[in-house]
């Protein structure tokens, strides 16, 4: 399959796996605008639907039984490839076949419809992170979205909430700083959408508080005690450029920081299609903090960190 030639353990996992049975839904928009698909990417979407016979739509058949077939696993599935032969929107057509069966998932456990609805607007909040990285359209990070469609991944509030089990480097630091969980453990993965306004304390504050109350609820089997992020907004040198009261900070003073880690995407994330800029810009506080740290001669890195749940 000439889409798939840069990728053979893709091919070769979804020849192991078969097809399944999709469709798209008899009013594609609705759908489209229930995952908040941006309205100048509309007309391109419909217009791109594969079709029952081609390669795309066998290619799409089985990304779709990929999703149904890790549909509540945290363990990671066989991530969705950069596919850009098969065009801009062929993620979007994936997730869209897939809809049906990710809002089953959600009703078998529950969960309530305006979660849901916040929940998979990312979509279309990742389209449009596309736009303003590139120019041009497409999806941010495919595979990111497969923990929505997968039920792993709920929006509550401001914040994201992703279903995890810790890891062996993560799972003993938090035993280190003497925290109730250790490898394997059942954890939640807190995560910051692009596009959603300022990460104030009381938001961020409401959706920690939604969260305790929201996975006990939903699922009961796992007890997740402990969240963790990996996030450059961890970096502890923002001390230095940022005051003590900004909305960074405050973040950070609710983790207790462990390792630090390269290849953050800040850069991307900030500026967009601006990192390539030279000199960079300087409009906010925060890209000011960023720009003259670069300047100095630093390095900006991620940092993980971990927070008790209860």
């Amino acid at each position: 399959m000439d889409i798939l030639r840069e990728h053979p353990e893709w091919h070769a996992y979804l020849r192991g796996l078969g097809g399944l049975d999709v469709s798209f839904p008899d009013d594609p928009l609705t759908g489209l605008l229930r995952l908040a698909v941006p309205h100048e990417d509309i007309a391109g979407v419909l217009a791109s639907l594969p079709t029952p016979g081609d390669e795309r739509w066998w290619l799409l058949e089985r990304c779709v039984h990929s999703l149904v077939a890790t549909m509540g696993d945290t363990d990671d599935p066989m991530w969705f490839p950069d596919l850009p032969e098969a065009g801009p929107y062929f993620y979007i057509h994936v997730f869209l076949a897939a809809l049906p069966y990710t809002l089953a998932y959600h009703r078998e456990r529950g969960i309530p419809p305006e979660v849901s609805a916040l929940t998979l607007t990312d979509l279309g909040r990742n389209m449009a992170v596309h736009r303003k990285r590139h120019g041009t359209p497409g999806l941010h990070a495919p595979f990111w979205f497969m923990l929505h469609a997968r039920g792993v991944l709920y929006q509550l509030g401001r914040l994201q909430f992703a279903r995890v089990r810790l890891g062996r480097t993560t799972g003993e630091g938090v035993l280190a700083g003497g925290g109730p969980s250790g490898p394997g453990d059942a954890a939640l993965g807190v995560h910051i959408p692009d596009f959603s306004g300022p990460m104030g304390q009381e938001a961020c504050t409401d959706s920690f508080e939604r969260a305790r109350a929201f996975f006990p609820r939903h699922f009961p089997e796992e007890k997740p005690l402990v969240v963790t992020c990996a996030s450059w907004l961890l970096d502890d040198q923002f001390a230095q450029y940022l005051p003590a009261a900004s909305n960074i900070m405050r973040f950070q003073r609710r983790f207790h920081l462990l390792h630090r880690f390269e290849g953050s995407g800040m850069m991307d994330f900030v500026f967009g299609a601006d990192a390539a800029r030279d000199p960079l810009p300087r409009r906010t506080r925060l890209e000011t903090a960023i720009a003259t740290h670069l300047d100095a001669g630093g390095t900006w890195h991620g940092r993980l960190g971990w927070a008790p749940l209860g």
